[in-house]
């Protein structure tokens, strides 16, 4: 058990006793950490352990009874617990504890209940209830509640297994036995309650002489030990599960009546198996308890050959009471172990793997006692047969044929194409699973390689492609585990080398990662230059006006014109408009199966048209079984990673027009450029700033990180690994890249928000100025064709020069332009310190974190270091305080 989960544990318990104060959790969890063994507890400590709370009990047998009903119910982890009560039980102090928690709690729980719920008085009657009416109304509520307690009738319960599996698989119902066959109680082979009671006989058995009472007796236990009411013995009606009573002669003699009740467990047990075998043989039971009742039906003809046998000795008159009593020894000791078996099974309503476990558990708990040791062999053998066929099928071929839902794995229908539609979707994790109480005990330790052989030939069958196991064998059980063990593991390792290689080699995995990672992580230079030269105009524009099938043939165009015309799988890259902004997707996805998902997806949409470039993002199709690995939860990743570096990127070609744009100013002679001069290196910083985090995110931590994943899927051994190393993959760039902290994300939007708003407003100065020197300019446009020509444009330019000079001061003093420049400044480098204090943060109290070196790289120089000193004191300052 990890430490996370002995935490949580801890502090569910102390939640639940109500427990406040002292230490807390950590110093409970520091107890458990210290006093941990690697061990597993035994049988033989939950076997004392039982015997210490059957002591311990006011009522020991109801006690016992409660455990064996549970341990019939094949409940998990059943002997642990005992084992942790037991310790309770000799904690005198933990009792204690308990017993004063559980008085507060009843005394709260009562106080809640007074206060919170009307107090009634019932009315009172003018005559007080006598005794016979008490015991009346005793008996009807016991009455009620056995009737509550009592199982349901046999047809009941076969019509709910019908109707569920006929609602499972509706198009292959399940065979049922004609009515007939139920409603014919002769046909059963147990005792026929007659609905008239059997006269009095013409002598009563009492006055015989004792010889006669014991040929009499004798024939009546013949006729009992086969399911049918004798003269002077007669069986009782049984209600739901009880063993089968029987009401004997009350005139006999004593000695004979003793030696009698010596042999009637023998018919009782016979009742029980024989009603056991008629109920779980039909269909609705599975085909495990149908095995399991043919093996059974088989032991009881050699019963009913020996009580011929019996019979024919009596007609002889060879036969005394001593006789049959010594005849029937043997067979005692195998009727009970089965009685036992078919109750057990009976009342945990076992079916498929349950039935083995408690087969195998019986076998096991038999050592010492070879010929009972023997017989549960038998039966579990048998009853396995069916079990291991379905095994076999599914490890072998990985199809599953489970009319019955028997086996360990389940199917559920779901659509494989969803994989690439649904975020959520949950394919390689949901179609098959393991259901837990279907798992025989002696498979526990095998589910997860049983469950993963089956997926990896299913998805290759799914393929069109028929796999079967070379070292296909039958597998029986045996004692010996590892048999069969053996031939799982055989299955697995190929299993697994079949879909790895189906993926790697014939399907290419590894190219079409790569292909992914050329367009998603921006890695092909020259596409993206003219891809965004070409779509500029384009996605400017709100993303209601754009023509999508217009950048589809602009990206085509792009893709034949630079070196991704090379990539064989470039015509799968296709263009996606987004409904929202590259930080509400984040913000939904963050957000998915947490408390907040359902606020934020039925959140209003914000009036803010997006434009193409906030809408913008590469999609790309992938198709079956490469959509196990690229899924839509793999490519929304990708995505959300290309649209954060995609707006970087923009906002780039941003800062770099503006450094173009700012060109023209070198032409004119400003008299005042001090307020340009803080205008140009604010872009430069600006630019520093989105250089460098461009450079982090791909050399940094998407390239090594690339390189450790494609290292690891040449070592990969399955597809589980190829899942786990590339899911791996994705959420280290995602965390490293700043995208799954919303406060680090908060703080990068609002420097790219200030970036956008700088070089607009950049822009919109530079447009003003070209509008002038425009309007300047005008009647110049003709070429001089003389010497005075030339002399009178040259005075033109000039003047042109100096008046537009005189604009761009006139502009500035207007406009406010430098206090708006140095309001940029101060929001941009308010905002980058709080990013670079928050990246500290964060690199300190995570010592994997890489994000570090955006610090190294931002403050190259040390020109914040000296402020983020400061803002640390004080942040240690307010913590002491």
């Amino acid at each position: 058990m990890s430490e996370f989960r002995i935490h949580h544990d801890v502090n569910e318990l102390l939640s639940l006793l109500h427990v406040r104060g002292g230490d807390g959790a950590e110093g409970y969890i520091d107890l458990l950490q210290k006093h941990r063994t690697p061990y597993v507890t035994t049988t033989v400590s939950s076997h004392s352990a039982k015997v210490k709370l059957a002591e311990f009990s006011k009522t020991p047998e109801d006690f016992l009874r409660k455990y064996e009903e549970l341990k019939s119910k094949n409940v998990r982890n059943l002997d642990p617990l005992v084992y942790l009560l037991s310790k309770f039980c000799e904690d005198k102090e933990m009792l204690q504890c308990l017993q004063q928690n559980a008085k507060e709690r009843a005394e709260s729980s009562s106080n809640t209940t007074s206060t919170t719920t009307t107090s009634y008085t019932l009315p009172q009657t003018s005559t007080k209830m006598s005794m016979q009416e008490l015991d009346e109304l005793r008996k009807k509520l016991g009455n009620v509640t056995a009737s509550s307690n009592a199982p349901l009738p046999a047809e009941v319960t076969r019509k709910m297994l019908r109707d569920k599996h006929n609602k499972k698989n509706p198009t292959q119902p399940n065979p049922v036995f004609p009515n007939w066959v139920y409603e014919r109680p002769a046909l059963l082979g147990d005792f026929i309650t007659s609905l008239t009671p059997p006269g009095d006989p013409a002598v009563a058995i009492g006055t015989m002489p004792p010889a006669a009472q014991e040929q009499a007796l004798v024939e009546d236990l013949l006729f009992v030990l086969v399911g049918v009411d004798g003269r002077d013995i007669t069986a009782q009606p049984v209600l739901g599960r009880q063993n089968r009573s029987f009401i004997v002669d009350s005139t006999l003699d004593m000695s004979v009546k003793e030696l009698v009740n010596r042999i009637l467990p023998v018919a009782s047990y016979y009742s029980t198996i024989t009603r056991f075998i008629e109920e779980k043989s039909s269909f609705e039971y599975g085909q495990v308890n149908h095995a399991l009742t043919a093996a059974m039906r088989t032991l009881m003809k050699e019963y009913l050959i020996l009580v011929t046998q019996l019979e024919h000795l009596q007609r002889q008159g060879l036969l005394s009471l001593q006789k049959l009593w010594f005849y029937i020894q043997p067979t005692m000791r195998t009727m009970e172990i089965l009685a036992s078996i078919a109750s057990s099974v009976d009342k945990g309503e076992c079916m498929g793997g349950s039935t083995l476990s408690l087969l195998h558990d019986r076998t096991f708990n038999y050592t010492g006692d070879s010929q009972a040791q023997e017989l549960c062999l038998y039966l579990t053998k048998a009853a396995s047969v069916p079990y291991f066929e379905i095994l076999e099928k599914w490890i072998y071929r990985g199809i599953i044929k489970d009319p019955y839902s028997e086996f360990m794995v389940e199917e559920h229908e779901l659509q494989k194409e969803k994989i690439q539609e649904d975020y959520n979707d949950k394919y390689w994790d949901q179609r098959y699973t393991i259901v837990q109480h279907r798992i025989p005990s002696f498979l526990q330790k095998m589910a997860d390689k049983i469950l993963s052989t089956g997926k990896y030939l299913n998805v290759v069958r799914e393929c069109g492609r028929d796999v079967t196991c070379p070292d296909a064998k039958e597998v029986l059980y045996t004692l010996k585990e590892r048999a069969y063990v053996e031939q799982i593991e055989k299955a697995y390792n190929y299993a697994s080398k079949v879909l790895l290689a189906f993926l790697m080699e014939e399907k290419e995995l590894v190219s079409r990662l790569r292909s992914i990672k050329h367009y998603f992580f921006m890695d092909k230079g020259d596409f993206f230059v003219h891809f965004m030269d070409l779509t500029e105009e384009e996605l400017k524009k709100p993303v209601d006006d754009i023509v999508p099938p217009r950048l589809e043939a602009l990206l085509e165009l792009a893709l034949r014109m630079s070196t991704a015309n090379t990539d064989p799988f470039k015509d799968d890259l296709k263009i996606d408009l987004m409904p929202h902004d590259v930080i509400t997707q984040l913000l939904r996805v963050l957000a998915i199966e947490t408390k907040q998902e359902k606020a934020i997806i039925n959140a209003e949409p914000t009036d803010t048209t997006l434009s193409g470039l906030e809408a913008f993002s590469f999609d790309y199709i992938v198709k079956w079984p490469l959509s196990l690995i690229i899924n839509r939860k793999a490519l929304t990743r990708y995505q959300m990673l290309f649209r954060h570096m995609f707006y970087c990127k923009h906002v780039e070609r941003l800062l770099c027009n503006v450094w173009i744009s700012n060109k023209d100013f070198k032409q004119y002679s400003i008299p005042s450029p001090k307020w340009f001069a803080a205008a140009f290196a604010l872009r430069q910083r600006m630019l520093n700033f989105v250089q460098n985090i461009q450079y982090y995110m791909m050399f940094e931590v998407m390239e090594p990180t690339w390189h450790i994943m494609e290292n690891n899927l040449k070592t990969a051994s399955n597809i589980d690994d190829v899942l786990c190393h590339h899911t791996s993959f994705l959420d280290n760039c995602l965390k490293d890249c700043m995208l799954t902290n919303p406060e680090l994300l908060r703080i990068f939007s609002k420097l790219m928000a200030v970036c956008v708003k700088f070089t607009n407003c950049m822009q919109r100065f530079t447009q003003s100025m070209r509008l002038e020197r425009l309007s300047l300019e005008q009647g110049t446009m003709d070429a001089p064709s003389t010497q005075s020509e030339h002399a009178e444009e040259a005075e033109k330019k000039r003047r042109t020069s100096k008046l537009l000079a005189e604009y761009v001061d006139t502009l500035h003093s207007d406009a406010g332009f430098e206090a708006t420049i140095s309001k940029f400044d101060s929001s941009f480098s308010t905002l980058l310190l709080d990013l670079l204090d928050k990246l500290s943060i964060y690199s300190t109290n995570d010592c994997e974190h890489s994000m570090i070196s955006i610090i190294y790289r931002l403050d190259f120089n040390g020109f914040y270091t000296e402020r983020l000193e400061r803002m640390a004191i004080e942040r240690s300052q307010k913590a002491a305080v």
